[in-house]
């Protein structure tokens, strides 16, 4: 059984997709049987799993990390954020 929420890592994920991606008959693997649907947000094959989740295996409860795109399995350790103003309020 998964731990709670609460003890997993947080990480930045930037997604450039703008609709959902259909899984046919031909997304399975001949090999291993099966579809394996990224759930990092880190595969270079997204939306299918390349294995790149295992980079996250040292990552701390809590901490929230940012995955360079042009570096991988490079990641950065982001202290905090801000809202830009929509102005609107």
């Amino acid at each position: 059984m998964p731990d709670p929420p609460s003890s997993f890592g947080m990480r930045e994920v930037t997604h450039e997709a703008d609709g959902p991606y259909i899984v046919t008959p031909e997304d399975i693997d001949e090999e291993k049987g099966d579809v394996a649907v990224c759930l990092c947000g880190l595969s270079g094959a997204y939306p299918f799993c390349d294995g790149s989740h295992r980079a996250t295996e040292d990552e701390e409860p809590g901490v929230r990390y940012k995955y360079e795109d042009d570096r991988p399995g490079e990641r950065r350790v982001v202290e905090g954020f801000e809202f830009a103003n929509d102005g609107t309020g």
